[in-house]
């Protein structure tokens, strides 16, 4: 597997599991109980780090089906206000936004990745994360994101991915196969597909996030709202991590540290 190196962290290759706490600066979201204010941003980065987070992803925007829409410059603002919070901390940060005048505004702070679940489909935005020279985190998206439903179609969509990173000189980046209710027509049955063949991802030879945090498909499992899936996210990342993950994204960063601990002194024995 190739690694893949941000701001000094690196990720796959013989190291740990990281973890990427979600910084979420938007109040339209799916699960509420994660909505930082931006005067609170600082201080919850700084928590998640305590608690074992290895970066935080910064996002400003709900993309699930039947979010609100969001204007690019409405997602600036909210962008800017938690980056600017973020300066100066030390903290590792990616940022999630797959609009180009949106990451134009963010790399003009301390960002260290782009996580784009549009899968560099935008060849402007594309432009914008070869020219920064940042590692990115792109998800398995033909033209929207989320648009492969199931193992086959995502495993195709992850090449043409790497594909357009080929095309754009990207040469750092980590693949993420998209797990949840990304657009109309995809079933909890997609996402179980992903999660039994998450391994087989492994064969691109790089870095796999794993981001199913309190997940829609759990819920429906689980007959639960966002606010009662927390077990349900841990089994899931703890699978997950033993497929081949090298990064859990984890809204519960704690409990996602206890778990992976587990995980590496069973496999170390």
């Amino acid at each position: 597997m190739q690694a893949c190196v941000i701001h000094g962290l690196s990720i796959g290759e013989g190291s740990p599991v990281r973890i990427m706490g979600v910084i979420n600066c938007s109040p339209e979201s799916f699960y509420q109980g994660s909505y930082v204010r931006p005067e609170g941003v600082r201080e919850k980065a700084l928590a998640m780090v305590a608690d074992g987070a290895d970066l935080v992803d910064v996002g400003a925007r709900a993309t699930g089906p039947g979010s609100p829409p969001l204007s690019p410059s409405a997602e600036r603002e909210r962008m800017a206000a938690a980056l600017a919070a973020l300066d100066g901390s030390g903290v590792t940060v990616s940022v999630d936004t797959r609009e180009p005048e949106v990451l134009a505004a963010c790399l003009r702070y301390e960002v260290h990745a782009v996580n784009d679940i549009g899968g560099l489909s935008n060849p402007r935005f594309a432009e914008l994360v070869r020219d920064s020279g940042l590692p990115a985190i792109l998800m398995a998206s033909r033209s929207v994101p989320g648009d492969a439903a199931g193992f086959p179609a995502t495993l195709e969509t992850l090449r043409l991915v790497e594909e357009r990173c080929r095309k754009h000189g990207i040469r750092e980046y980590i693949l993420d196969p998209g797990i949840g209710r990304w657009v109309p027509g995809r079933t909890a049955r997609d996402d179980w597909d992903l999660v039994r063949h998450f391994g087989e991802f492994r064969a691109f030879g790089r870095p796999l996030l794993a981001a199913v945090s309190r997940k829609t498909f759990l819920g429906e499992l689980l007959g639960r709202g966002p606010e009662g899936r927390l077990a349900g996210s841990l089994a899931v990342a703890l699978l997950l991590a033993r497929a081949g993950a090298s990064v859990v994204r984890a809204h519960d960063v704690r409990e996602t540290r206890d778990v992976l601990a587990v995980l590496a002194e069973v496999q170390r024995g």
